[in-house]
């Protein structure tokens, strides 16, 4: 069904909590594992229901974010969503208790239950008012950022709009851009400080209600983490540091050379060539025309995908100015629809959607027809993993987007993905810290990513920006607000698919059925076991890093590997 034709119903909180109910009576009933899993074949079918109606009136308001009636929609669920996980917890705590759990699990596996186990620890009554606080601040940030206006060159540009002028050829004009951005968050920083003050205290609630000693075990928990702990991360973190850093330094000198700069400054990041990055060639819907014919081209599954996401308007990509910032894949379980947001700007971030996103998407819909629901339910380490492998394997396909700069837009790709690990380790690193001192000032908590900045980015030249010198970046990285502990997912993500990226220029096929093994894998086992099974290394243990660094610099100096 074509995404326009959808049907949307308010989902009605007290029905779906008195069904729930039902549910939970029936299982105190039942007299097998089979029943067992019968019941909860009701349940998956309720749950996909109402969540198909909560996620078609998310995506709408994401559409248009002063859309009044799906503004309304979305503050009610910002209110009624912690209610509606409090009945359905309660069915989840009574379908791990059945004795007859251990039966069910020969057919739907143990990850499922260990999900609802960690779902537990994150979940409990008493929370529902934060959780309610914390959706409402969410969304006030999210609004805010969406609604930037900034008069720049003549225009009114929002801050999708202003990254053309940031990534702009004329180092002039780039530079007086991300002045003009610095100078329109300096003008609303006290505001996102109280709304992210006000975001670590009721975090920091929640967790003191259910009896942790900060944020970080909850927000672990939240996150679904069920395979990997924070001593892990901290590890992670530690070889990063050590072996990527250094190795992103390397990446910058030769940047700087490349540019023709004595220097490079602030301004010059996500730079990458002297007369300016490659731009994909043609309009928005050429562009997803050309993604059409990629796919069509690069395996029968993927072609397939992509037809049906075309024919059924599954896309919103272009940019408009009370769209909600940045971009997504979501899934209608309902219509079993992948749904791909993003805001096309004119930017090679224009295919990095084609790519990235279709790539959640394109395993979304390969695992479309699994039987159990919870077979889908990945985790974001591994969510990331299908989507930035995408980016890999589509690599010879560039030449449909950028022409004679494909090589360009190779180089650009390659290193940029390289420059993101210790940025994404920042992000995580930051929060750790802010969540283990959540009586930090936001003075205080500006000086620790500014301190972090000289750990993880040594080569970053702030040239004394009031905002942005002075450890205001955190304050545009939306995940931060929304999904506290889910950035380092992309960065333990983007570490596979580097690996992939090896694999591929050794041998193509291989690494690519691979791929389509990790997809169909899903959520059936447990992220380690599945990383295992198709030929890589887990990220968290020693050396891997060091491994993949000594791997990545036959792309990145070809000349010392002749």
């Amino acid at each position: 069904m074509k995404f326009s034709e959808m049907p949307y119903v308010r989902v009605d909180v007290e029905k779906a909590k008195a069904a729930l109910e039902k549910l939970i009576a029936k299982i105190a009933g039942v007299q097998s594992g089979g029943e067992l899993l019968k019941v909860h074949e009701e349940y998956t079918a309720l749950y996909e229901e109402l969540f198909s109606n909560i996620t078609i009136a998310q995506i709408r308001h994401s559409i248009d974010t002063t859309d009044e009636f799906y503004e309304k929609e979305n503050d009610f669920y910002d209110e009624n969503l912690p209610l509606l996980q409090d009945a359905d917890m309660a069915y989840k705590r009574a379908l791990y208790g059945s004795p007859y759990r251990e039966e069910m699990a020969e057919t739907t596996g143990q990850v499922m239950f260990k999900n609802i186990e960690v779902a537990m620890k994150a979940f409990d009554p008493k929370i529902i008012p934060f959780m309610q606080e914390e959706n409402a601040l969410s969304t006030r940030y999210s609004k805010l950022i969406a609604t930037a206006k900034i008069e720049f060159n003549g225009e009114t540009c929002n801050l999708t709009k202003m990254r053309v002028y940031q990534t702009s050829g004329d180092r002039a004009l780039r530079k007086a851009a991300w002045q003009a951005v610095s100078a329109w968050f300096m003008s609303v920083t006290d505001e996102i400080d109280e709304i992210y003050d006000r975001m670590v205290r009721v975090r920091t609630d929640m967790a003191h209600a259910m009896g942790y000693e900060n944020y970080i075990e909850l927000g672990y928990y939240r996150m679904n983490r069920n395979d990997y702990d924070r001593a892990m991360v901290e590890n992670f973190r530690k070889q990063v540091k050590e072996s990527f850093v250094p190795f992103v330094s390397e990446l910058s000198e030769k940047r700087r050379n490349r540019m023709g700069l004595t220097e490079l400054k602030y301004y010059d990041s996500g730079m990458y060539f002297p007369e300016g990055n490659p731009k994909p060639v043609g309009t928005p819907q050429e562009i997803l025309e050309a993604g059409r014919d990629m796919y069509r081209a690069l395996a029968p599954e993927t072609g397939e995908f992509m037809d049906f996401m075309m024919q059924n308007e599954l896309f919103d990509v272009l940019g408009r100015p009370t769209k909600e910032q940045g971009g997504y894949m979501t899934y209608i379980p309902k219509y079993k629809s992948p749904f791909v947001f993003a805001n096309f700007n004119g930017t090679s971030a224009d295919v990095d959607v084609i790519t990235h996103e279709c790539g959640h998407a394109f395993q979304g819909y390969l695992v479309r027809d699994e039987k159990i629901a919870e077979h889908r339910d990945i985790t974001m380490e591994t969510a990331e993993i299908h989507s930035m492998s995408m980016e890999y394997f589509t690599y010879g396909y560039m030449d449909r987007f950028f022409g004679r700069r494909a090589d360009d837009y190779r180089t650009m790709h390659f290193e940029d993905s390289c420059v993101f690990l210790p940025y994404g380790c920042m992000v995580d690193e930051f929060q750790h810290i802010i969540y283990a001192k959540p009586e930090m000032t936001p003075a205080e908590r500006k000086q620790v990513w500014k301190e972090l900045e000289k750990v993880y980015r040594p080569e970053m030249d702030f040239d004394g920006d009031p905002f942005f010198g002075e450890g205001g970046w955190w304050q545009r990285q939306g995940h931060i607000f929304g999904s506290p502990f889910y950035y380092i997912d992309y960065v333990l993500a983007s570490v596979c698919a580097m690996q992939y990226k090896v694999k591929m220029d050794a041998d193509y096929r291989a690494a690519w059925e691979s791929y389509l093994k990790l997809c169909r894998l899903s959520a059936k086992k447990f992220y380690r076991e599945e990383l295992r099974e198709v030929g890589l290394s887990v990220p968290f243990e020693d050396g891997v890093i060091e491994t993949l660094v000594k791997n990545l610099r036959k792309t990145a100096f070809p000349e010392d590997h002749l």
